[in-house]
């Protein structure tokens, strides 16, 4: 990149170019998955939406490959680009919450936590990640599945309208009444349709959640799993969490004999407190486990609980399931012995149901399945890179006997097209191949999980 050219990109830009001999430019590329290392040409960091148009114009021109960077959260690394150009959005991460509307305004590169934590001013709350450290832009437009769903809906459930600048630099809103088409598709299509500057989405009244994080060792597993599933197929929406064998954490609610080594656990969360909540998760808490922790909290606080550091090397995949019976308990848990441990990487199996199940018709035929399993690979040492793959891959495929086939496309990384197809719907596919004609017809936008335009006959 020349100075000759830096100098076009920053006339009338309100933000910051960083090119790869200035100072923060390593900083500026690093991703939360160790395992990614691009160089980008040029990282945009824009300060408004005209940022974003200058900068999808300024590659255009000069044939520069595009990628959109929001939380930098994902596991397959595309927001950044090779020799390219990257949109960063990190500026862009106001949020402004309406608590008479029960609605918050959320910049495209604002993170789950600071959402998280505006809201929880006023006791408010919409469906986030997992972790606090999660891009609301990509997670949103994935779907969008946290603690929250079973009552409150996917995250994209609770949308109501996007603000985006589409590959012409030209600036839409998307909203039931505006461009509904293109609305319908960003419930799941991802960043396929431009780069969505702001989110406008619905609150719902959360003041405090209760929450049991209960620990086993590993061969307690099989029994406790059971257990937990058969209490999540009644347990009422009130009711999320998940099941998971982890290295047991050095915390004070661990016996010293379990810290560092495979362990069973689950967690309940409950969105309320008080003898309600207690009532519902009490019979989860009398199964003899071995450590521990339950309280009341604020969901803000919840979010930051299973946070990972960023720059630990990742792989992710994930199974959709129509049913879990004893033969699959019994394989999760045979498959927990090829995690690596000791390490940050969770084996999880997460309930879906209530909300989610009753949702809106939107792109996401994973809706109804009731459990998905997820392997959540981090650890830090290269050497574990084959033996961290095998395993993610191994357990999704001891679940195939029991899958639906469709697949949440924000848990896994990039598994090629068919993937793509699973997680969207054939039928689907083919309507947002035709949306993708029209708002992205050269799909410069392809460093995603990507929807290619459909052909002109």
């Amino acid at each position: 990149m020349t100075t000759h050219m830096e100098a076009d990109l920053r006339e009338g830009f309100a933000g910051k170019v960083i090119l790869p001999d200035d100072p923060g430019y390593d900083e500026a590329r690093a991703l939360f998955n160790g395992m990614i290392d691009r160089r980008p040409a040029v990282i945009a960091q824009c300060a408004n939406s005209g940022d974003v148009a200058r900068a999808i114009g300024f590659a255009r021109e000069r044939g520069l490959e595009v990628s959109v960077r929001g939380g930098g959260h994902g596991v397959a690394g595309k927001a950044l680009v090779d020799g390219g150009l990257v949109v960063d959005l990190r500026m862009l991460n106001s949020v402004t919450v309406d608590p008479q509307a029960r609605t918050v305004r959320v910049g495209g590169g604002a993170t789950m936590g600071e959402l998280d934590r505006a809201a929880a001013e006023y006791s408010l709350a919409t469906t986030g990640g997992r972790v606090s450290t999660t891009g609301v832009g990509g997670f949103v437009l994935g779907g969008g599945s946290g603690w929250l769903e079973r009552k409150m809906g996917l995250a994209c459930d609770n949308l109501i309208s996007v603000e985006l600048v589409a590959a012409d630099g030209t600036h839409l809103r998307a909203s039931e009444e505006e461009n509904p088409e293109l609305f319908w598709a960003l419930h799941g299509g991802g960043g396929n349709f431009g780069v969505a500057t702001s989110f406008t989405m619905r609150l719902h009244p959360l003041p405090a959640v209760s929450v049991a994080l209960l620990l086993w060792p590993e061969e307690a597993g099989p029994e406790i799993l059971t257990a937990y599933r058969d209490f999540m197929d009644s347990a009422p929406d009130e009711v999320g969490g998940g099941a998971l064998y982890i290295t047991a954490p050095p915390e004070d609610f661990v016996p010293g004999d379990l810290v560092g080594r495979r362990a069973f656990a689950f967690l309940v969360t409950y969105t309320g407190t008080g003898s309600k909540a207690n009532g519902v998760i009490g019979p989860m808490t009398r199964l003899g486990h071995a450590g521990g922790m339950q309280a009341e909290m604020r969901y803000s606080d919840l979010q930051c609980m299973l946070d990972d550091p960023p720059g630990y090397r990742n792989h992710w995949s994930a199974e959709h399931l129509r049913a879990f019976p004893d033969d699959a308990v019994t394989r999760f848990c045979a498959m927990s012995a090829d995690m690596v441990i000791p390490s940050p990487s969770q084996q999880v199996l997460f309930p879906m149901g209530g909300a989610v199940a009753r949702g809106p018709g939107y792109p996401i035929p994973w809706r109804r399945d009731p459990w998905v399993v997820h392997p959540f690979g981090l650890w830090d040492d290269p050497a574990d890179d084959a033996r961290a793959v095998a395993w993610a891959h191994g357990l999704r495929d001891a679940m195939r006997p029991w899958s639906s086939g469709a697949v949440y496309l924000n848990f896994i990384g990039d598994e090629g097209i068919d993937r793509v197809r699973e997680g969207l719907g054939e039928e689907n596919l083919r309507r947002l191949a035709e949306l993708k004609r029209r708002y992205d017809p050269d799909n410069l936008f392809h460093h995603n999980q990507n929807i290619r335009p459909a052909v002109t006959a």
